[in-house]
């Protein structure tokens, strides 16, 4: 039988150099990532291309300025 002074010694907690809790939950924040960025392409291609230029991308570089390929171009203009 267990006695709560034999369970007293151990921890609770995932440990902090991994295990199954904190892969659960960077897999949990990647999906959320994935499904913002693909909701940004779809917002963006619904613009037309008068609204991209004013962004200051075209059609063409959607996606690489959403996922994060684009970035020496657009830190010019911020």
């Amino acid at each position: 039988m267990t006695t709560i002074s034999q369970a007293a010694g151990r921890s609770l907690r995932p440990s902090s150099s991994g295990g199954f809790f904190s892969a659960l939950v960077n897999a949990a924040y990647a999906l959320f990532d994935r499904l913002e960025r693909r909701t940004a392409v779809k917002t963006l291609n619904d613009l037309d291309d008068r609204a991209l230029r004013d962004i200051g991308i075209n059609r063409s570089q959607i996606e690489d300025a959403v996922y994060g390929q684009f970035k020496a171009e657009l830190t010019r203009y911020l």
